[in-house]
C-alpha cells in the first residue's frame, strides 16, 4: 500500500496522547502554518465511539510554527467547523503539538453542534440539540484525510488526489 497523499505536510510524528488544551501546528502546501487546539479527548463521535478528540482549526496563517500570541487564536476565528478525530493525525505527523494552554473561559464555543446523516443535531457528548447552532460540524469521526480536505476546501487549495 502506497503513501496517502495529503496537502498537509508531515512535521513530527508523535505517540504522545493529545490532551485538552494542546496547541498543534499544521504545515500547508504553501509552506505556511495553521494552528489547532484540542478541546477535549472525551468526545463521543457515535454511540460506541467514546474517547474521540474534539479539535478546533483556527483561521490565521503564520510563516512559522513558532507559538503565536494566545489572543490570535480564538473560538471566534475558526477556519472550519469543530471536528472529532483520533490520534492518527499526531502519530502520522500531520499535527505537531507545540504548546499546552489550559482551557480557559472564552476558549471554547458555548455550544458544539454536529449534524448527523438523518438531519438531527448532537453535541460532543451525544446530547441531542434541537436545531442547528453555528458552526455546525459533521457528526462522526474525521480521518486525517477528511480534515485535510476540509482545510483545503476552506483555503481554496485543490484537494489531494485519492
Amino acid at each position: 500500500m502506497g503513501d496517502v497523499l495529503t496537502n498537509l505536510q508531515v512535521l513530527k510524528p508523535s505517540r504522545k496522547k493529545p490532551q485538552a488544551g494542546d496547541l498543534f501546528a499544521m504545515q500547508l502546501p504553501d509552506d505556511r502554518f495553521l494552528f489547532g487546539r484540542v478541546v477535549t479527548t472525551e468526545a463521543m463521535a457515535g454511540p460506541s465511539m467514546g474517547g474521540a478528540i474534539l479539535i478546533y482549526v483556527y483561521r490565521p496563517r503564520f510563516d512559522s510554527k513558532e507559538v503565536p500570541e494566545r489572543s490570535a487564536l480564538s473560538a471566534g476565528e475558526l477556519l472550519v467547523s469543530p471536528m472529532m478525530t483520533n490520534r492518527l493525525p499526531w502519530s502520522k505527523g500531520y499535527f505537531e503539538t507545540v504548546a499546552h494552554w489550559p482551557i480557559e473561559a472564552g476558549d471554547v464555543l458555548e455550544q458544539h453542534c454536529f449534524r448527523r446523516w438523518d438531519g438531527r443535531y448532537f453535541d460532543e457528548a451525544l446530547n441531542e440539540v434541537p436545531g442547528a447552532v453555528e458552526p455546525v460540524g459533521d457528526y462522526g469521526l474525521h480521518s486525517f484525510r477528511t480534515i485535510d480536505d476540509e482545510i483545503s476546501d476552506a483555503l481554496g487549495f485543490e484537494r489531494a488526489p485519492d
